[in-house]
């Protein structure tokens, strides 16, 4: 497959009619820690912004979702800077009021800009992240935040120095209706104590719109459970209420790609934290068949019942995504969450205002990526397999 600087072009313009389809308004207050949601209400003309942000790096178009989110809760893109000329273009275009920067030092120059957000190339992120933070700026990163255990240690160093924010945009936690719906169904002790989560995250590449040369390069990409499966140890380590775990087994592979030899197509993991366990699988196997890009689960065991969020497609035929199944010691029950405000982009606006930590804790940033990290740099190295005769 031919992926080309023009590829760069088609995939972010995909990626912007999706967020677009994606995106639903959010409005949020400006109260210390309060994360009251109005769903459906229109921002107000003229009003102040909470913080005015910018974007760095334009790599990958989950920041169209990042910029979205924090413009729905308040926030405003005042600028932004991308070294390559096609992607700032698109970006230009569908975000016709913010301005591109001469240079990234001009954004970390500009006292305005309270906040950075980036979707660069993954290994990228975590250096970005630094110079932002030494420059008295709070950051918002895509997933993965960072590629290497040396990136997160450097990360962890300068973030403790400086105190600055350095947050990672979790999109199947933060940005799933479903998923912010069973964190709340959790909490209120709906399925007794968490004993494991199983989450799985299937993928597909995009028909007729090739990834760019670094997706297959696992120096820029990080590997299939550094950066897919991020989203996965963050969502054990939320449901199970776990500050300490450690990866038990894990495993990855090529098993369809040989012409990329720098893909890893299959991954899975086994974690055990001191709040519970977790099982986790990655893949880029979704057949041509399904109606989207993949069938993104979570279960969520409990030792009352259990919950299952289907957050992209309900095979059984409901439309649309953040489906969400509970059982319990009375019923089986269906609960309807597109009316389920997300709150992680307003609560995120709070701790840059007053420097909290309600969004997500930071230590908590750190373990994820930390369990990421240390289960790809130990894990087996297994198949093509062998058929028995």
């Amino acid at each position: 497959m031919d992926t080309k600087h023009t590829d760069r072009r088609t995939f972010l313009k995909s990626s912007l009619s999706t967020a677009a389809i994606a995106a639903a308004p959010l409005v949020l207050t400006a109260r210390k820690g309060d994360a009251a949601q109005a769903q459906g209400a229109a921002a107000q003309p003229g009003a102040e912004p909470r913080i005015r942000f910018a974007a760095i790096g334009l790599n990958h178009g989950h920041i169209n979702g990042m910029c979205s989110a924090l413009t729905r809760a308040g926030g405003e893109l005042v600028s932004f800077y991308a070294k390559e000329p096609d992607l700032a273009a698109a970006f230009a275009k569908a975000n016709p009021k913010a301005v591109l920067a001469k240079s990234e030092q001009e954004i970390l120059d500009d006292k305005r800009i309270a906040l950075v957000a980036s979707a660069s190339i993954a290994s990228e992120r975590a250096p970005l992240g630094v110079r932002v933070m030494k420059a008295g700026k709070d950051f918002l990163s895509d997933k993965p935040a960072m590629t290497t255990l040396a990136q997160l240690a450097e990360v962890r160093k300068v973030q403790a120095e400086t105190k600055r924010i350095f947050s990672v945009m979790y999109s199947e936690r933060h940005e799933n209706r479903a998923t912010v719906k069973a964190g709340d169904l959790v909490k209120a002790g709906a399925i007794g104590k968490v004993i494991q989560t199983v989450g799985l995250g299937p993928h597909r590449e995009l028909q007729g719109t090739p990834r760019p040369d670094w997706f297959y390069v696992k120096a820029q990409y990080g590997g299939i459970l550094t950066d897919i499966a991020s989203h996965q140890f963050d969502q054990f380590l939320f449901f199970t209420n776990s500050t300490e775990a450690k990866v038990v087994a894990s495993q990855v592979g090529n098993f369809r790609h040989p012409d990329k030899p720098g893909l890893e197509d299959f991954g899975d993991v086994m974690l055990r934290g001191n709040g519970g366990t977790g099982y986790i699988r990655v893949d880029w196997f979704t057949p041509k068949g399904l109606n989207t890009w993949g069938d993104g689960r979570l279960t969520i065991l409990g030792t009352d019942g259990f919950i299952e969020i289907r957050k992209n497609v309900d095979i059984a035929g409901r439309e649309g995504g953040s489906h969400l199944f509970l059982v319990d010691q009375k019923e089986t029950r269906y609960i309807d969450c597109k009316d389920v405000a997300l709150p992680f982009a307003g609560k995120l606006i709070d701790d840059v205002l007053h420097r909290t930590e309600t969004a997500m804790p930071q230590k908590h940033t750190f373990l994820a990526m930390q369990l990421a990290l240390e289960a790809e740099a130990g894990a087996q190295r297994i198949g093509p397999f062998t058929p028995r005769s």
